[in-house]
């Protein structure tokens, strides 16, 4: 006979009955999920990386320490024997010079341009879908057409440039002998492929702003040339950074314009009879390829890859120390 009433009966906690075994078991199903899911959901990047990246690199400092021929069939342990030919080697260094120049003239006035198109596009315009479908354009045109169409365009005899040049009263420019006009040729392939992709990455992040800044900043009288620099610019700080590092390592390995526009010579990867447009990643095509070079052209890629790291960081440093500066 129980000694509690009714409604005490009724409101008397029940006694805690023992876990079964199967919700023991989705409990820790649930704590695995928590702790490893996110591991195994971001692996297949890691694991591609290692097998198309990783291992690739790591291969390329192996075939740059022996003096290797693939149709000689040479294995030869070199040592660093390579990497201190490469520091003393003017052609290399000619290489570098001519890549860093095409690189500046076509990667500073690419994303000004862009960034000012994207300032553009994010105003309030007719037919504004059009005109931002228009800046992919470039981009999924062959690089081969565009290169061929350029090339003509700057022909030294009948290119459209020079024409236009002749009209102005100046005398015709041989685009492909002169080493700062052939960088500055192939920097207007880049700028018109690259531009427009850039742009839309601007775009976004601008679409991304609060409106209620520029509402704000027009009611305190401000112009709209200095809402751009005061409230766009800072706030597009990280997008700036991206494109800066993308654009840094795809202008440090520009291979495919300069090769192309240096249709008619007879062997294209030298860059022009004195070699004035010859790239790093030309030089290093040129030994592995054209010399049976291989362990040379190893190490010419490594110093690449390792200037790509210092370019990066050096515009990463500069656009951060930029923005603590206002």
């Amino acid at each position: 006979m129980s000694l509690l009433s009714p409604a005490a009966e009724r409101t008397a906690p029940a006694e805690p009955s023992a876990p079964s075994p199967g919700g023991a078991w989705r409990a820790r199903l649930n704590r695995f999920d928590l702790k490893f899911s996110p591991y195994l959901l971001i692996s297949p990047f890691f694991l591609i990386f290692l097998v198309f990246g990783a291992f690739p690199l790591v291969y390329t400092l192996w075939v740059a320490l022996h003096d290797w021929g693939l149709s000689s069939g040479t294995r030869d342990w070199a040592g660093l024997g390579n990497f201190d030919y490469l520091v003393h080697d003017p052609d290399f260094w000619h290489a570098v010079v001519n890549t860093v120049g095409i690189f500046v003239l076509s990667t500073v006035p690419q994303l000004l341009l862009a960034l000012g198109v994207a300032a553009l596009l994010d105003r309030r315009m007719k037919a504004s879908t059009f005109f931002r479908i228009g800046m992919v354009a470039p981009l999924v045109t062959s690089t081969a057409a565009v290169a061929i169409v350029f090339t003509q365009l700057f022909d030294r005899d009948f290119g459209l440039v020079n024409w236009l040049l002749g009209q102005l009263g100046a005398g015709a420019i041989d685009w492909q002998v002169s080493r700062g006009w052939s960088w500055a040729a192939i920097s207007a392939m880049v700028d018109w492929r690259w531009t427009g992709y850039n742009a839309l990455i601007f775009l976004a992040a601008m679409q991304a702003i609060p409106r209620d800044l520029y509402e704000a900043a027009a009611i305190d009288g401000a112009s709209r040339i200095r809402q751009f620099w005061q409230i766009t610019v800072p706030l597009l700080r990280p997008t700036i950074v991206f494109t800066v590092i993308i654009s840094t390592i795809g202008g440090l390995q520009l291979f495919t314009e300069p090769v192309l526009f240096g249709v008619g010579s007879s062997n294209r990867m030298d860059g022009g009879s004195m070699h004035q447009f010859q790239t790093i990643t030309m030089y290093m095509y040129d030994n592995a390829f054209g010399h049976d070079r291989y362990g040379y052209g190893a190490a010419i890629a490594w110093a690449l890859f390792l200037l790509i790291i210092v370019f990066s960081l050096v515009n990463f440093l500069l656009i951060r120390r930029a923005g603590d500066a206002k």
